[in-house]
């Protein structure tokens, strides 16, 4: 068990990597889409920003995800595995694809799943973190909206007078600073997500490493209140890193297939997800940051005229966050039972 137990973590580390690399978009696409950034320059740009979470912020979001949803006693190795390849499958099957679904939700729901394939209904959660979950799965993107739409308004009047060469002198630059802000609130909500999954692994394990020495020690957690140090660290370092090879096709459809971006809109879209964003991770609310940076997206694209938006593709986005819960729960089902088989 011990080893299987350090398997899973290496795995969940590679769940975050993969969220990193799947959601480079979320932190990236703008900056790309408006050319202030070349893509190389701007996934290292976001890498280091996602991993300056570990040194500040909070650790709310990851104890929502530990202690929040599941019933801790239905929680074991299988479970955890289960939910971890249920997330990675839809993860890799959505990024071939180039659709910007939220790994965020594909994690949680992974976790949902395999959960209800070993004890029922019964052993979710249901109450404050369910319903902010679902809540927010609508309410984080229309916000995402209007703070952005709201923002590019406040800009436009400002500088109503500005040419259009001049508010770019001003928001190329300003757009590294928001750029920075977005991919920073970004490994504030989803590295922790994996840091929640792991807690939840060492704490439903404790009994097989109490009394072990040296480095299988530190595996060692009481409950799921505190996330270690080395926790901590691993989730931002395989976020950033994951980040750092990027995911092209979704940045594609982030960056210029959903509107039009300008360094001013990029700006706006930014600093508006960016504040969305940080404010759920401070409340400890697991948000999704690909709902929230598309709906800020949309917000500063409606701003010229509301055709300057391709609906067409946001409605073949927004379905596709609709089925991201259920599809990675049904896939984490599956592979709970076919690891209960095989783990007799």
């Amino acid at each position: 068990m011990v080893t299987y137990v350090v398997i899973i973590v290496g795995i969940a580390f590679v769940f975050d990597f993969i969220n990193g690399f799947h959601d480079s978009a979320n932190s990236i696409a703008t900056i790309v889409g408006t050319r202030v950034l070349s893509p190389v320059a701007a996934v290292a740009w976001a890498s280091l920003f996602n991993f300056f979470g570990a040194f500040v912020g909070t650790t709310m979001v990851a104890k929502a995800v530990s202690s929040g949803f599941v019933v801790q006693s239905v929680v074991d190795a299988n479970v955890i595995l289960g939910g971890l390849l249920g997330a990675i499958i839809w993860d890799l099957f959505t990024w071939w694809f180039g659709i910007p679904t939220s790994s965020s939700h594909a994690i949680i729901g992974g976790f949902a799943g395999a959960a209800v394939s070993k004890g029922g209904f019964g052993a979710l959660l249901w109450g404050t973190k369910w319903n902010q979950t679902l809540t927010f799965i609508v309410v984080s993107p229309v916000t995402g909206v209007l703070v952005a739409f709201l923002m590019m308004v406040l800009v436009l009047n400002i500088f109503q007078k500005a040419s259009p060469a001049r508010m770019d002198r001003v928001f190329r630059p300003a757009q590294l600073l928001s750029s920075g802000f977005l991919s920073y609130a970004h490994g504030q909500n989803d590295a922790q997500k994996t840091m929640g999954i792991i807690v939840g692994l060492l704490a439903s394990t404790q009994a097989y490493f109490k009394d072990q020495p040296g480095l299988l020690s530190h595996l060692y957690l009481q409950n799921t209140n505190v996330v270690p140090k080395w926790v901590e660290f691993g989730a931002y370092t395989a976020i950033a890193l994951g980040t750092l090879f990027g995911g092209w096709r979704i940045v594609h459809t982030m960056g210029s297939r959903v509107t039009r971006l300008r360094p001013v809109s990029g700006f706006c879209a930014e600093t508006g997800a960016a504040a969305v964003m940080y404010t759920a991770a401070r409340l400890g609310i697991p948000i999704s940051t690909t709902h929230t940076i598309t709906g800020a997206i949309v917000g500063v694209g409606a701003t010229t005229r509301l055709s300057a938006v391709r609906w067409g593709l946001a409605r073949r986005i927004v379905w596709a966050w609709v089925i991201t819960i259920p599809a990675a729960a049904l896939i984490a089902a599956a592979a709970y039972r076919i690891l209960a088989l095989v783990t007799g």
